[in-house]
């Protein structure tokens, strides 16, 4: 079983982390990736750019459509069928994203979708 958490790649790493992955298409500003402590750079997991565009137009109300439009795109992409191969033996998993927003972001729909296939 994989226990998959997610934070705020701005936040300081603990060891309680496990196995870290950025899952944004675009590295965050600010940030040098060499300050960063991350095992995988997962970026083609992240939202397509023409979804990202839509839901940011109006984040209040494209959020629910976000959510299945991306759940959608997780469902039939080869990328999300190998990182869920690369992962599947991890005991924890903490995705890195770097949305303000934490209670609408695509790290919320990742972590409930993985959570539905791996466990």
């Amino acid at each position: 079983m994989v226990t998959v958490n997610i934070k705020r790649i701005y936040d300081k790493p603990a060891p309680t982390d496990g196995y870290r992955v950025f899952i944004d298409k675009i590295w965050p500003r600010g940030m040098s990736k060499n300050e960063v402590k991350y095992d995988l750079w997962a970026k083609d997991i992240a939202p397509s750019i023409p979804l990202r565009k839509w839901f940011h137009e109006d984040p209040d109300s494209n959020w629910h459509g976000f959510e299945e439009k991306y759940t959608h795109e997780l469902e039939i992409s080869p990328s999300v069928k190998q990182f869920i191969d690369k992962i599947r033996n991890e005991s924890r998993v903490t995705l890195l994203y770097g949305a303000r927003n934490a209670v609408e972001n695509h790290a919320l729909v990742l972590q409930a979708f993985l959570e539905k296939v791996l466990n």
